[in-house]
């Protein structure tokens, strides 16, 4: 791990909508000082995009690969990238 900035692109699927997970991922990625958003996905999914030191989203994916305790995470698919800076706080979309 470093603290080089990266980029996290992750979907994550499972029990993951309606069980307050976005909310869970922008509080933890908000501590966690990132920048980004997290929405519902059409298809019932969860897409979360992030930008930070990559130590610190390999610690967000660490905590929504458990997700809130309502939630059921079955899979996480991850993508990194190069950040680009777009974003200035974390957010739901909606």
């Amino acid at each position: 791990m470093s603290d080089s900035p990266a980029r996290l692109h992750a979907i994550v699927t499972g029990i993951v909508q309606g069980v307050n997970f976005r909310w869970y991922t922008k509080r933890h990625a908000a501590n966690l000082n990132l920048t980004g958003y997290v929405r519902n996905r059409a298809d019932g999914s969860v897409e979360i995009v992030a930008e930070g030191p990559r130590d610190a989203l390999e610690r967000l994916l660490d905590l929504v690969r458990v997700g809130p305790p309502s939630a059921v995470v079955d899979n996480v698919k991850v993508h990194w990238g190069t950040p680009t800076g777009e974003y200035s706080y974390f957010e739901i979309r909606y």
